[in-house]
């Protein structure tokens, strides 16, 4: 049929949808929604928390993939520390200090830090998997370690 005229047929709807919602649909959600204070229940709205000491396992913050502990930064800052101290090293002296020790290889500085790091990381492992927490003769054992690596190896 050509022209403008009424074919007949009913025609779509075509409004948006929050258009049809009515307009009581999300205030009665909102009423209805329990708030934090009121899934804590009123008796706990003016009370504090009470302030908890220093401790090396509690959370610094959430809401991450990881748990940033005091801890982890420490060791992640040590970590980065070590790495940044082979580079000064490198810098003032280069060529890594090349030396044969008791292993009969010739390692440099970088290769002893590495084996000093890895064998850190099984003893805390063979620690933790012998002992348990907490892990403070672990740390005591891989310090001595990597002392006896950067020594003699």
């Amino acid at each position: 049929m050509m022209g403008g005229g009424y074919d007949g047929r009913r025609r779509m709807n075509w409004q948006p949808a929050f258009r049809r919602t009515p307009i009581l649909a999300p205030v009665i959600a909102l009423i209805l929604h329990p708030s934090r204070a009121g899934a804590q229940g009123w008796g706990n709205v003016a009370k504090t928390e009470t302030p908890k000491g220093f401790s090396w396992t509690d959370p610094l913050f959430g809401g991450t993939w990881m748990a940033w502990t005091a801890a982890t930064v420490a060791f992640f800052a040590f970590i980065f520390a070590a790495i940044a101290l082979m580079g000064v090293l490198e810098y003032l002296r280069p060529g890594g200090a090349p030396r044969r020790g008791i292993l009969g290889l010739e390692t440099t500085r970088g290769d002893r830090l590495f084996i000093g790091l890895l064998g850190s990381a099984f003893v805390a492992l063979g620690w933790l998997g012998l002992m348990g927490t907490p892990l403070w003769g672990a740390l005591g054992l891989a310090v001595l370690w990597i002392a006896a690596v950067f020594w003699k190896v």
